[in-house]
């Protein structure tokens, strides 16, 4: 016999997820222009004789540098299911045009504010911080919220972990 509904209300949690949020752009603006840089260079670049030393490589440990500052300036954003009751409100609030399901550009962010617990912010604040981000950085927000919310894979499977795992003698 399975679990009582009892049991599984008492262990039930709301789906989290946390997403890092680059909030540096002039940081992850340099990481683009270095890449770009040592692939022009080593492109170009025809040594004069086996002596020269390649010029991507002050490039590259240039580049190492920016990715660990852009890194660095990573936020955690955390984002939580919000519950069906709630969700279902939220998308009342911002009806889609014609076939659409949600209005696609005031939906995601009212989700974002919604869902994201960690840091909590109004949407005040969120309009503010949208003003700053990338788009890029706006939509992974946004993805996470949407995922935490409609994602049904419970157990993802990681190539990378497993690999991991067997090549340090753990678990093929």
């Amino acid at each position: 016999m399975g679990q009582s509904i009892t049991d599984i209300l008492a262990a039930a949690t709301p789906r989290e997820r946390t997403v890092p949020v680059c909030i540096r752009g002039d940081l992850a603006g340099e990481v683009e222009r270095l890449t770009a840089e040592l692939s022009r260079v080593s492109e170009e670049w025809e040594p004069a004789d086996l002596t020269d030393v390649h010029p991507g490589r002050k490039i590259a440990e240039k580049l190492k540098a920016a990715r660990e500052a852009a890194r660095a300036a990573e936020v955690p954003f955390t984002l939580r299911y919000i519950g069906d009751r709630a969700y279902s409100d939220l998308l009342a609030a911002h009806p889609g045009e014609d076939d659409q399901l949600f209005h696609p550009t005031t939906f995601p962010r009212a989700l974002i504010v919604a869902a994201c617990v960690d840091p909590v912010m109004t949407a005040e604040q969120a309009e503010e911080l949208f003003e700053k981000l990338n788009q890029g950085e706006i939509d992974r927000l946004a993805n996470a919220a949407w995922d935490v919310h409609t994602s049904t894979d419970v157990v993802p499977f990681s190539l990378a972990a497993s690999a991991l795992l067997a090549a340090l003698g753990g678990e093929k």
